[in-house]
């Protein structure tokens, strides 16, 4: 864990007004313990020519995705200091357990996702085990081995626990700060817009 003060959902409110085209469909999963070659075959993926920009890969995920007709989802990858960073545009593959448990055998596995319908999740796994796991948006409704760990932090966060609806929802920008909460990583615009991602295909029926 790293020290310091831990960043909230707002200090990630960038990300949706910056990137709306990823903001409404994505996945960004965080891997540490196996090379990223380890973790492209772990997930039996098919490399894919390499993409400069997250514009590119959103466009090359939406193009793949229906050339593919749905069957296969493009990942971007890149390193982030001792972590694997994979991204998906309109993807899942990171919080769907029975492909990211196995895939995070002897790994830290941090994913969280949120699809057109605002629906979420955020996937804490270490070694095979679902340490957390819960909807953004009901945060009150966790699971897994260590579900109350992180309640502290995930309201300072500024995950809404309460009956209320919130002025502002931050349920997604939250997600974001409580990955770099347990992994360290920083996702920024830059790292978004300036790197060149290696890119995979895997299927996902």
């Amino acid at each position: 864990m790293m020290g310091g003060m831990t960043k909230t959902g707002a200090d990630y409110a960038w990300f949706e007004n910056d990137f709306p085209d990823l903001a409404e469909a994505y996945c960004f999963t965080l891997v540490r313990g196996p090379a990223p070659d380890d973790v492209v075959s772990r997930l039996d993926g098919r490399k894919e020519r390499s993409l400069h920009g997250i514009a590119a890969v959103v466009d090359a995920a939406f193009a793949r995705y229906d050339l593919e007709e749905g069957e296969r989802q493009l990942v971007a990858l890149t390193t982030v200091g001792a972590w694997t960073l994979l991204i998906e545009a309109n993807g899942y593959l990171g919080v769907t357990e029975e492909r990211a448990l196995p895939a995070s055998a002897g790994a830290t596995w941090v994913s969280h996702f949120v699809n057109i319908n605002a629906v979420g999740t955020f996937l804490w796994a270490q070694d095979r085990v679902q340490r957390l796991c819960f909807d953004p948006m009901f945060p009150e409704d966790r699971w897994g081995s260590a579900p109350d760990e992180l309640v502290d932090v995930m309201q300072d966060i500024g995950f809404h626990f309460g009956e209320d609806a919130p002025e502002t929802d931050l349920s997604s920008p939250a997600a974001f700060a409580l990955a770099e909460h347990v992994t360290g990583v920083a996702v920024t615009p830059a790292l978004l817009e300036d790197t060149t991602f290696s890119c995979f295909t895997v299927r996902i029926r």
